[in-house]
């Protein structure tokens, strides 16, 4: 026997912000508990099962810290707090929504939109050396670059050094246009991303200019001792494993390290193999080293990009005959 809630929204801001961008969020929601879910002006009126009907109120009212503010709710969030009715992690829910990673040059508040994304957050905090592994788009490289940035603006560190090894470009780089700034440029792109949300760009040069932020490829790391700095190893995964312990064993005093890379994802020779899987291996009982681990489920994106990554999984995918 069919059942009717409706939930008065106490302002048009508050509507538009549960609703989303072409009430996308209310088709995820209404896919994410079997219910109806129709907007009409102010008021939600949820339509199915009695057990329908439950789960998607209690599933808009986990929501209420977002659209009762009128900010913007994405699918990562509707998708985590379902979990967290399902699997009675509401109190964790809450300290995910209250917990501000960083705000925004602009003043914007950024949290961590899954429950993997906020213990990988924790991780870096606590922790000197922290691994993270996972597809692109789960925010393992943006989140990092923040906490780092953040750390560097309130002095926690005198150093933001940025590293990537220029696997793709191999022992062409020598031969790009530019100097080396403008030659790894192309090869550090997420990672300015980040700090352009911290820093003016403006200030970003002049930072550089004086060493407190430094970008450069792996090899440029070699023979030198990281005290008193916030280092990030990008696409770890195409380090060789005497790359990746050379890198380890740079760490200095009062110094932090974040290591992230995406195992599936190599471009090494299929001869070679990864510094980063290697490390995982070797590594993974030393208690003061936290290895996290993201997968698909923590991609922060567009609605759009999670179904063109679920179709095209699909198509390449070999059919059982």
């Amino acid at each position: 026997m069919g059942t009717n809630l409706t939930l008065d929204l106490p302002s048009p801001e508050s509507a538009i912000a549960l609703a989303g961008e072409r009430e996308e969020n209310l088709k995820l929601m209404t896919q994410q508990t079997g219910a109806t879910i129709v907007l009409r002006g102010q008021s939600l009126v949820i339509a199915g099962t009695e057990t329908q009907v439950a789960l998607a109120g209690g599933l808009v009212r986990a929501l209420e810290p977002y659209w009762s503010q009128g900010r913007r709710i994405d699918s990562a969030d509707i998708v985590t707090a379902r979990y967290a009715l399902s699997d009675d992690r509401q109190e964790e829910l809450r300290e995910i929504q209250q917990d501000v990673i960083v705000r925004t040059r602009r003043g914007e508040a950024i949290r961590a939109k899954t429950f993997r994304q906020r213990s990988y957050v924790e991780s870096i905090r606590s922790h000197d050396l922290t691994f993270c592994i996972g597809p692109a788009g789960t925010g393992k490289t943006f989140l990092a670059a923040l906490v780092a940035a953040q750390a560097l603006l309130d002095n926690q560190y005198e150093r933001l050094i940025l590293t990537r090894p220029a696997v793709e470009a191999g022992e062409k780089l020598g031969f790009l246009p530019g100097d080396l700034q403008q030659k790894v440029n192309p090869y550090l792109r997420p990672l300015y991303d980040a700090l352009h949300e911290m820093v003016d760009p403006e200030k970003i040069a002049g930072l550089m200019e004086r060493g407190v932020i430094e970008v450069a490829p792996l090899a440029y790391m070699r023979g030198r001792t990281l005290n008193n700095a916030f280092v990030i190893l990008d696409e770890a995964q195409n380090t060789t494993p005497a790359q990746m312990k050379m890198m380890l064993t740079r760490l200095g005093f009062r110094s932090r390290m974040v290591v992230t890379g995406d195992i599936t994802q190599t471009d090494l020779p299929t001869s070679q193999q990864s510094g980063l899987s290697v490390a995982q291996r070797v590594l993974r009982n030393i208690d003061e080293i936290a290895f996290c681990q993201l997968s698909q489920g923590d991609v922060v994106r567009h609605p759009l990009v999670q179904r063109i990554v679920t179709a095209y999984e699909a198509y390449e995918t070999p059919t059982q005959s």
